[in-house]
This record gives C-alpha cells, sequence and structure tokens, in this order.
C-alpha cells in the first residue's frame, strides 16, 4: 500500500506526519514497521510499533563492549530492513514510474496498481515455492 502523491517534494516523515501515521499506529491494529533512522523516537509515540536502528549514546570514546553491541544490532536491524528496500527498488524499477509521462493526478493510481502487482507476485512466488 502507498500513501496519495503531493505536488512538490516533502520528505517522507513530514508526509507521514500530514497524513495522521504515528496517531494511527497508536490507535491500530498491532503491527510492527521496520523504519529508518528519520523515523527515530517515534517507537515511543507509536507503542513500540515502528521500529528504528539503534540510537548511537557514544559518538566518541566508546567502550568496546558498546561498540560491539551497537554493531550487532545495527546488523540485525539492517537484515530485517533489507527486505523492505528491496521493495522500494522494485517499485522504481517499473518503466511507468521512471518515466512518467502521464498526467500527474494520476500517477497516485500507477503507484498503488503497481504496488498490487508486486504485492500479487510475491503472495505467488511464496505459494509456488511451499508446494516444491
Amino acid at each position: 500500500m502507498a500513501s496519495p502523491t503531493k505536488p512538490g517534494s516533502c520528505a517522507d516523515i513530514t508526509h507521514a506526519r500530514k497524513l495522521g501515521l504515528v496517531r494511527l499506529l497508536a490507535d491500530g491494529p498491532a503491527v510492527e514497521i521496520l523504519a529508518d533512522a528519520g523515523y527515530q523516537n517515534r517507537g515511543a509515540q507509536t507503542g513500540g510499533r515502528v521500529i528504528t536502528p539503534p540510537h548511537r549514546k557514544f559518538k566518541k570514546n566508546a567502550p568496546d563492549w558498546y561498540k560491539e553491541m551497537y554493531e550487532r544490532r545495527r546488523k540485525a536491524h539492517s537484515s530485517r530492513r533489507i527486505r523492505v528496500e528491496h521493495g522500494i527498488a522494485h517499485l522504481k524499477n517499473w518503466r511507468a514510474l521512471t518515466r512518467h509521462l502521464g498526467r500527474r493526478e494520476h500517477v497516485s493510481d500507477t503507484i498503488q496498481a503497481i504496488a498490487g502487482l508486486l504485492a500479487h507476485q510475491q503472495t505467488a512466488d511464496v505459494n509456488l515455492a511451499r508446494q516444491m
């Protein structure tokens, strides 16, 4: 699922705030969202539903035990989040989005259609793998 597009450039966290994502997550169903560092501190506002990479407490002179723990937690988050990044990359690979020549008011519909096709394709791939 993708949010509707708006004219002009806008950071995704600003767009999420305007759409009421934090309020929706706090009051809505129990889902887990793997986010990047731009969504830091949203976990507390959403009841722990937004999972971000660990925040670095020591910028200088960190103890060795902290460096190891931080790297382990960062890598674990990154390993889980790579699926999200691949999903975004799949959307960007569609020609309809790389060279959008149509009317801008229809680009939201195009993105929704492509996201639906990708979700269907991934579900079909999982079902095929289960049958084998």
